[in-house]
């Protein structure tokens, strides 16, 4: 959900890493309004759109793959603000008081490559479709495909999304996560979308992929929590590893290192199995390990890769219904997806 970026990373970096209840989750979705999505919403107006979409994020994971986490990250980035409704593919208005969403200091680092895959599958969706699917909507197929190819589950998406009205810059900070939060402000900010703390764990592992900057990770490395110290809970290996990366000052704004330091492109459960060897990224990631009330999930999703695609594809099926638009009242079917229609 954190600081994904296509910078490369240096390859001894890489090196040294290299050689050095989940059913509550799937039941309480369905005791939230699913504001009438459907898997067969555009069953009659646009029935190939699963496949339309498929032609871009195939083509974009060939060509650009940090497109895979980019997106899935976008994704959540949208539906934590305002809800899932495209509003952070809005672009801020010239001489505008207001920033839109996308413009937010955390969204900057935003990767490019995610908003790209959704405009040219927005283009390509249009011109066998005209006006009939939300950008919303082509997001959360895209979000899915890229986990799918990147070797995680293929699910279903529920589809019916209308594109908001609104994206506001100022609505950001306190919407998403921050690298150092405690579990306690974790599970305030998903319990205030719906989602519990199984959802929180479950949909961490996210971070089996892609990438962080040095700025949400480095005071763990030098000074964690004022004590001139680095983080305790750092394996000393990867320890070692970071603080050749990234200094203690200047010099490391576009450096990056993976979340999941030993399999960093492939979606798996390797990013728990990290936390249990002191080896998670950010300090959010490290303390579900270290939480007496999320270690037990976490411990589980290490021992079983499919007990964590399943739980996952739920989790994010859940995620994707959270303040959902419907009708012109609330939304629009913009054709740019950058663009308001007003």
């Amino acid at each position: 959900m954190m600081s994904f970026s296509s910078t490369p990373f240096p390859a001894l970096f890489l090196l040294l890493l290299v050689s050095n209840s989940i059913a509550n989750a799937a039941n309480s979705s369905n005791r939230r309004p699913r504001y009438q999505l459907s898997l067969d919403y555009y069953a009659k107006s646009c029935p190939q759109v699963d496949q339309l979409v498929a032609s871009i994020t195939s083509q974009q994971f060939k060509e650009a793959p940090i497109s895979a986490p980019a997106t899935i990250r976008l994704f959540f980035h949208d539906c934590f603000v305002e809800g899932c409704d495209a509003s952070v593919l809005i672009s801020s208005k010239a001489g505008s008081k207001e920033f839109a969403e996308k413009d937010a200091e955390d969204n900057k680092e935003l990767a490019v490559e995610a908003f790209d895959t959704v405009n040219k599958a927005k283009a390509v969706v249009e011109s066998k479709c005209p006006g009939v699917v939300s950008c919303a909507d082509i997001l959360a197929l895209a979000a899915r495909d890229f986990v799918h190819l990147a070797g995680g589950p293929y699910y279903q998406v529920k589809k019916g999304r209308w594109d908001g009205k609104l994206s506001m810059a100022s609505r950001v900070p306190s919407n998403l996560p921050r690298a150092n939060a405690t579990v306690d402000e974790l599970l305030r900010l998903f319990q205030s979308k719906g989602l519990t703390l199984e959802d929180l764990v479950i949909l961490s592992g996210a971070h089996t992929i892609g990438f962080a900057h040095c700025r949400h990770f480095v005071s763990r490395l030098y000074d964690y929590k004022g004590t001139r110290q680095p983080d305790p809970s750092i394996d000393p290996r990867l320890l070692k590893a970071l603080k050749m990366s990234c200094p203690h000052y200047g010099g490391n704004t576009d450096i990056v290192a993976p979340f999941d330091v030993t399999t960093p492109f492939s979606f798996d459960n390797a990013y728990y199995g990290n936390l249990e060897a002191k080896m998670g990224l950010l300090a959010s990631d490290q303390a579900l390990f270290l939480d007496p009330r999320t270690r037990p999930l976490v411990q589980a999703l290490a021992k079983d890769k499919q007990k964590f695609l399943q739980a996952f594809a739920a989790a994010m099926d859940k995620m994707g219904s959270i303040g959902v638009k419907r009708g012109r009242r609330h939304g629009e079917k913009r054709k740019y997806c950058s663009i308001h229609m007003g």
